[in-house]
């Protein structure tokens, strides 16, 4: 797996610090009550909104705290109107970085996010300048032990575009209308999930070591803290030990 997909694998493994356990439901909350407004609150006729309440339970978020969310998004309950923006930009080494921010403020998002980025050894970019080495995919993630000829077996027959084997696990990837058949397949078949997420993902990857690695790994950790940053998409390959290194550091 290329260098995004392990500090994936590692953020997993590290898991949610007690600290950061509020921002993260700060987060899940706008995107459910943001997918709610969109097409309404009812998850079988949203497939956003569904994603986003199946990503909230995976992060142990209460019930009542879903609900809530979506009468937010739905006008039922009080609460801001987030507008969704994207932005780009360049980490150490020529890295492409795309955001995507939920916010009620641009001009707070946008300096906070330039902030980041002087700060960290990176630069915004205007729209556009690396949003064509991302394609939207379906990335289901799977480590530990299982059956591998089992996998591919319900991943390609449910229509899983590629299984990626690497160091760190394995990868299935699909195209976003095809994610939630093929992840199902594989949780129906007894296979358990390490990650599952429709996201952004590069079509071509930048090598980074030493000094500039470190800076990416900081970068990416100072906007994944910013309130209004939902993702950060980057197409960095940092080896596996180093990344070890760093995300322990």
């Amino acid at each position: 797996m290329s260098g995004h997909s392990k500090w994936s694998t590692i953020k997993r493994k590290k898991g949610a610090a007690d600290a950061k356990r509020g921002k993260l439901f700060t987060k899940l909350i706008r995107e459910i009550a943001t997918a709610a407004g969109i097409a309404g609150g009812d998850p079988d006729a949203n497939p956003r909104l569904r994603l986003a309440i199946d990503k909230a339970r995976g992060a142990n978020m209460p019930k009542d705290n879903i609900e809530r969310a979506i009468k937010k998004g739905t006008g039922e309950g009080e609460g801001e109107r987030f507008e969704e923006v994207t932005y780009e930009g360049y980490g150490p080494g020529g890295v492409a970085v795309m955001l995507r921010t939920l916010t009620d403020n641009r001009n707070r998002t946008v300096g906070e996010i330039r902030h980041a980025f002087t700060k960290h050894g990176g630069n915004l970019g205007e729209a556009g300048c690396v949003a064509y080495l991302f394609e939207k995919r379906g990335v289901i993630a799977l480590d530990g032990d299982f059956d591998l000829e089992q996998l591919y077996e319900l991943a390609l027959e449910a229509g899983a575009e590629d299984v990626i084997e690497g160091e760190g696990g394995v990868e299935v990837v699909t195209e976003p209308d095809a994610f939630e058949p093929v992840r199902d397949a594989i949780s129906g078949g007894g296979l358990a999930l390490a990650d599952a997420e429709v996201t952004m993902r590069p079509s071509t990857t930048v090598a980074v070591q030493g000094s500039e690695a470190e800076g990416m790994i900081r970068l990416a950790e100072a906007l994944e803290d910013l309130d209004d940053v939902q993702e950060v998409y980057a197409n960095f390959d940092i080896p596996e030990d180093e990344m070890e290194r760093l995300a322990g550091a």
